[in-house]
Order: structure tokens, then C-alpha cells, then sequence
């Protein structure tokens, strides 16, 4: 069910709030142990997954919408964030796990956007042409 920019960008916020409210909550038994520290981790790649998305809904809602979320500044700082969230919320080992969790995320939302919208402007393809023969 597909939501407009404006409620997708308040449900994205909310939820990140939650989600955040949840790690501090919880910090005590999700650094109890290894597997609990490596779901906190996860728990913070959620985080970095609707921090995009809230960047990306305020991006669409401000530029319009073929205005497209760049690796850098806004990626990189949702990364950042929740990184440092995990880590300092909970353990440091968090934000390890946060971090590659959150790039495996990113690139499974790349490949889905690439299916369904199209390579981003400006993407290099290599595109398999014929060789031409020299009469």
C-alpha cells in the first residue's frame, strides 16, 4: 500500500523515535550477551533504514519528486547517526554489526529502487555493443 510523501516522512520519524526510545529501553539485556549485542546491531540498521527514509520523503517533499537521495551527505550521515546511536546507546560492538547490517540494507534498497524506477541520472551502464567489422 503505497502512502503520500507527507505520511510516509511522519510514520518514518515516529517509528525512528520508537525505535530509538526501544535501544535505550532495552540497552541493559541487549548488551548482556553476544547474540542480544548483535540484534541490537540490527536494531540499529532498522534505525538507519527509517532515517533514510524520512530524509528521503523530506527530500521529495521540499525538491519535488525527481530530486533522488545522494550517498553523500544524506546516506552517509543516516549511517553516521545510527552508528553512533548504537554504539553509544548500547555497545560498541553494536555499532560494528549496525554498520554492516545497514550496508547490506542499503544495497538491497538500491537494487529494488534500480528494478522499479530505473538506474539513477548520471549512473555510468555498460551497455554490450557489437563490435564493428572493417570491410
Amino acid at each position: 500500500m503505497a502512502t503520500s510523501s507527507s505520511t510516509s516522512f511522519i510514520l518514518s520519524v515516529l517509528l525512528a523515535v520508537i525505535t530509538f526510545a526501544c535501544m535505550q529501553i532495552y540497552r541493559g539485556p541487549l548488551s548482556s550477551n553476544q547474540g542480544m549485542t548483535i540484534l541490537g546491531g540490527f536494531v540499529g540498521s532498522i534505525l538507519f533504514i527509517l532515517l533514510i527514509t524520512a530524509v528521503g520523503n523530506l527530500e521529495t517533499m521540499a525538491f519535488g519528486r525527481e530530486y533522488s537521495t545522494g550517498l553523500f551527505p544524506e546516506v552517509i550521515s543516516c549511517l553516521l547517526l545510527s552508528t553512533l546511536v548504537s554504539g553509544f546507546a548500547i555497545h560498541r560492538v553494536c555499532a560494528t554489526v549496525c554498520l554492516l547490517f545497514s550496508i547490506g540494507h542499503i544495497y538491497v534498497m538500491n537494487r529494488l529502487s534500480a528494478s522499479k524506477y530505473g538506474p539513477a541520472p548520471g549512473s555510468a551502464q555498460l551497455v554490450a555493443t557489437k563490435p564493428k567489422r572493417k570491410n
